[in-house]
């Protein structure tokens, strides 16, 4: 071969990777549309909060942000595509508690490491359930609901969407935490689980605040308290951890994450333009009707409040039995 070839195949090497150096910094990131991974179906609760935030993180950014709504076993599916999608920040996922703290107690296999594979970008925002009864069941109050579950051990069913879900460990950490035992009734999705409940099927519901708001109103069920650990603005009810349990807290969060190895800096560029985002007034509004706080967390923060998360939600899942394969 002759020298110059082996110059210009030199060159041209060096060239390419730093080309790639350069593609990978803050200073010059995104240079191509941004994929944004939600592990869910269209339509659903999660796609209602992110699409709007990835509009307006899009014209941050200056370049699209498209949604990959990739749906199935639980989350995995989605969790699992990010987690093997290149590193350099133009792949990223929105996940909830399920996927990044549940998941890990309830599949044998999973696919996926939430500690490993991701880098923490941010925590979005976190919202409760309301705790529901059919008011047949006579109980005015959280204490109200313990004392009777506890001189009718599995007799007292509640419904949720489906074992291994929100609602369902919401109800088991009930059940741990008050040292009392209802009886689990799974139904395939959350709308099945709130008509049963109507219909008194099932008698107690950990359901979202838009689904239980006008439920409530209406009064034909019965909220009783709160599942986080702060009480809903605008709304006259106690959390289960003061009316009953210190300590409880079942919320649902949100959170952005990036594939493992993605550079620090554009880690970093990517917190501050979601927040940047999230904090626009369109996007209050709209975690507001969700009744979801806004939290905004560094990296780091993130990280050491999943390593928790996961640990709480393995021992209620332990002592609940649950498993979904």
């Amino acid at each position: 071969m002759r020298i110059t070839t082996v110059i210009a195949l030199v060159c041209a090497a060096a060239a390419a990777v730093n080309g790639t150096a350069h593609a990978q910094t803050a200073a010059n990131f995104p240079m191509k549309p941004v994929r944004l991974i939600l592990p869910y179906p269209p339509g659903g609760g999660s796609d209602t909060i992110v699409r709007p935030l990835a509009q307006r993180l899009g014209e941050n950014l200056k370049q699209q942000v498209v949604i990959d709504n990739r749906g199935g076993a639980g989350g995995n599916i989605g969790m699992e595509l990010a987690a093997k999608a290149p590193p350099d920040g133009h792949t990223i996922v929105f996940a909830l508690t399920a996927q990044l703290a549940v998941n890990p107690a309830l599949y044998k296999k999973l696919p996926y490491d939430p500690l490993k594979d991701y880098e923490p970008i941010t925590l979005l925002a976190s919202g409760p359930y309301i705790l529901l009864v059919h008011p047949s069941l006579p109980v005015k109050s959280v204490k109200d609901l313990i004392a009777l579950a506890r001189t009718r051990p599995n007799q007292i069913t509640y419904a949720s969407s489906g074992s291994g879900s929100g609602g369902h460990l919401a109800n088991e950490l009930l059940n741990s935490m008050a040292n009392v035992k209802m009886l689990h009734i799974p139904y395939k999705g959350g709308g099945p689980a709130l008509t049963a409940v109507l219909a008194g099927e099932a008698q107690v519901l950990f359901s979202p605040y838009a689904t239980a708001k006008p439920q409530m109103e209406s009064g034909r069920l019965r909220a009783l308290g709160v599942s986080a650990a702060r009480r809903l603005t605008g709304v006259d009810l106690p959390t289960i951890a003061e009316a009953a349990l210190p300590g409880y807290d079942a919320g649902v969060w949100y959170a952005f994450l990036a594939p493992a190895g993605t550079p620090r800096d554009i880690v970093m560029k990517l917190n501050g333009e979601i927040l940047r985002a999230a904090s626009q007034p369109e996007m209050k509004s709209v975690l507001s009707k969700s009744a979801l706080e806004p939290i905004g967390s560094t990296p780091d923060e993130l990280g050491r409040f999943m390593k928790a998360e996961i640990l709480k939600w393995a021992k209620v899942v332990k002592d609940a039995n649950v498993h979904v394969d």
